[in-house]
């Protein structure tokens, strides 16, 4: 045996685990699976070949050849102890109070985390090698299921770091995804076996298998969230424990975020619980936690649970229903939207008849076809989502559902976003896409035309009196009369709205274009920085992919737009029309410099203000706003449906507020 063939089995293992680090924890994959599965295959052939330098942590030993005998009972040198649950704000607030007369009137920070409905492990690794995986039990004792964990894809078998703890136990929540359940209840369905209810039972009974391959097939994930017994583990709060964890490869429970008043904690429960419908796992409540270590010392334990933690949980109202069809919307850039008409229902106090399957990803990854029935759910009253289609109630040969490949209002082929999920019509003279462009222009944040309501957008451009932005203002009275219930004093007030709004200014005309991956921010962002239309139309896309804050994709897409046929008519037309095309200096001097030196990104839909109204909040008291998070950023503001900003703002240590949170630190 030489050397060489030792080297190289040793550099494919570090490769396969920088790789699992970047597809699993990282959520950003540099290779392609097929590469991916090369060298996988490459290295099960040296080992083949090389039997000697197989060790226990290789990537190819996840799965055991002969199923174990039974399952060893395990005692926790930690209890895994339950937790406390609340129902209500109120018992929420009332956990904080006793939190706060246990550290004698100190408010500590609180760090906020999904619950997910999976089943409870302990991961114990010695000297960065998995050596042992066991399930909660009764809290005390649980079953040794190491054979079924080195299973699952996010579990590495040896820690990334050269040097790990000398005994690490994580604690997490073994889980499937919607989209596995789907698989396998269709596998299960294919051989006449009954299909399983929900992804938590079926994930119980798998990870107490004998067989590991057959736990290998069903794709388990896990989530990790805590610790048992340590010994050189470096975090002394939770934020840095989980960024420490996934420094080793391990997968950090998502969507975390650290809160220093409560009010942000209760205000950031309610977004969360909105945003369940989005999430491909299941989730039964919001963990509210003490983030430093030293405090949740002082506060201690009772017999069953800690005092540093509790559960924040709501009734799950759910339904089933059958649906109908499913008809698609056709937004401003495009986008095709699918929306699933649903057999009304009476869910959580209100009549369910419409739900949004996002895009088409999704219907393919819930099976979801026209005829099913389905379960439509609602968490804590908020917006309803289809959970599961209930496959023993399916309809013979029931057809898949086959996603427009024209579009529905024009006949234009759609098209797929390159690398994306959305599928868009790319027909800009598209009369749904012209009313919605036509509806956004004249919304407040961008050309603000009062009396320019949806209705009276419909009318006009069903009408063939406004087909692009430069009709608005061709529009005379005697136009607008002929439309039904058209007064005289509700045309003069158009009318003089759209005059006035002549005079907006650069930052906001950009906006009001629709132009994609363009909002308010990057729109002010060009207009300050070219400060009038010329100069911005003679940028080369290479210079303006050069500004902070606009990156390739935007640059790319700005200058498209401006050097195409369509772009250049829009601002010929709009200059002849009089509209100004001039950045407003003198609007952009600070009334004060509490954030001076500090840079914001405001994501997600916020309860009280809009986005550029709190970017105009920032740039009046003298701080900068972002349109991506990155090291330099001081604070994320984040609003309902925050996205991938919130994970990559916890990555980088960027603090996140809310509302509450933001108004806080204004003068």
């Amino acid at each position: 045996m030489s050397d060489t063939v030792a080297n190289i089995i040793q550099s494919l293992r570090s490769e396969i685990q920088y790789h699992d680090q970047k597809y699993y924890v990282e959520a950003a994959p540099e290779i392609a699976d097929h590469d991916y599965d090369k060298l996988i295959n490459q290295l099960q052939q040296l080992e083949s070949e090389h039997p000697e330098l197989i060790t226990a942590d290789s990537p190819t030993q996840r799965v055991s050849e002969s199923p174990v005998s039974h399952l060893e009972q395990v005692e926790h040198r930690v209890p895994m102890l339950s937790i406390d649950n609340t129902y209500s704000v109120d018992e929420l607030k009332e956990f904080r109070r006793r939190v706060v007369e246990g550290l004698d009137g100190q408010e500590p920070q609180w760090a906020v985390e999904l619950k997910i409905d999976g089943v409870a492990v302990a991961l114990i690794y010695e000297n960065g090698i998995l050596k042992r995986a066991v399930t909660r039990g009764n809290g005390k004792v649980g079953d040794d299921i190491t054979h079924n964990v080195r299973t699952i894809v996010d579990v590495p078998l040896k820690l990334n770091t050269e040097k790990p703890p000398a005994l690490l136990e994580i604690r997490g929540e073994v889980y499937m995804t919607n989209q596995e359940l789907v698989r396998l209840n269709q596998q299960q369905q294919s051989a006449g076996e009954p299909l399983y209810k929900n992804t938590r039972n079926v994930s119980a009974g798998t990870v107490r298998l004998l067989d590991s391959q057959l736990c290998a097939s069903r794709n388990l994930r896990i989530f990790c969230h805590g610790t048992g017994y340590c010994e050189g583990l470096e975090s002394t709060n939770h934020k840095d424990f989980l960024a420490e964890i996934a420094s080793y490869g391990l997968v950090p429970t998502p969507m975390v975020q650290v809160f220093d008043d409560f009010d942000g904690v209760i205000n950031h429960c309610q977004h969360m619980i909105e945003r369940l419908g989005d999430l491909d796992f299941e989730v039964d409540g919001i963990v509210v936690k003490v983030n430093d270590f030293r405090q949740r010392q002082q506060l201690g334990i009772r017999s069953k649970s800690p005092r540093w933690i509790a559960a924040y949980k709501w009734e799950k109202y759910e339904a089933v229903t059958r649906l109908n069809a499913i008809t698609v919307q056709v937004g401003k850039t495009g986008t095709i939207t699918p929306v699933a008409e649903l057999e009304p229902v009476e869910l959580a106090g209100t009549t369910v008849s419409r739900a949004s399957l996002h895009n088409a990803e999704e219907v393919q990854r819930k099976d979801i076809r026209v005829g099913d029935v389905v379960v439509v759910e609602k968490a804590g009253k908020i917006i309803p989502h289809i959970v599961r289609v209930e496959l023993t109630q399916r309809p013979k040969d029931l057809p898949a559902y086959d996603f427009p490949t024209v579009c529905p209002a024009c006949g234009t082929c759609v098209i797929k976003d390159e690398g994306g999920v959305y599928i868009r019509c790319p027909n800009f003279h598209c009369p749904a896409q012209v009313k919605e462009r036509i509806r956004y222009f004249a919304t407040r944040n961008a050309m603000d035309i009062e009396g320019l309501g949806d209705k009276l957008v419909e009318q006009l451009v069903d009408a063939k009196l406004v087909l692009s932005y430069a009709d608005l203002y061709r529009l005379s009275a005697a136009d607008l009369l002929k439309l039904p219930r058209m007064g005289e004093k509700s045309c003069e007030k158009v009318l003089a709205a759209i005059q006035v709004s002549k005079s907006q200014g650069l930052g906001r005309l950009l906006n009001a274009l629709s132009v994609r991956h363009v909002g308010g921010t990057v729109s002010e962002l060009l207009a300050n920085h070219y400060q009038n239309m010329d100069q911005l139309l003679a940028a080369s896309q290479a210079e303006l992919g050069q500004l902070n804050e606009v990156g390739e994709v935007i640059a790319a897409s700005v200058y498209e737009f401006f050097s195409c046929d369509v772009g250049r008519t829009i601002v010929a037309e709009l200059r002849e029309l009089g509209l100004k095309l001039e950045q407003d200096v003198s609007a952009s001097s600070p009334a004060s410099d509490v954030f001076s030196g500090q840079t914001f990104v405001v994501t997600g839909t916020l309860p009280d203000y809009g986005r550029d109204q709190i970017h105009a909040m920032i740039k009046a008291n003298g701080g900068k706003v972002g349109s991506s998070i990155s090291k330099a950023t001081t604070f994320l503001v984040a609003g309902e449906k925050a996205g991938s900003k919130l994970q990559k703002a916890s990555a980088l240590g960027v603090k996140v507020v809310d509302q509450a949170g933001f108004l806080a630190l204004l003068p």
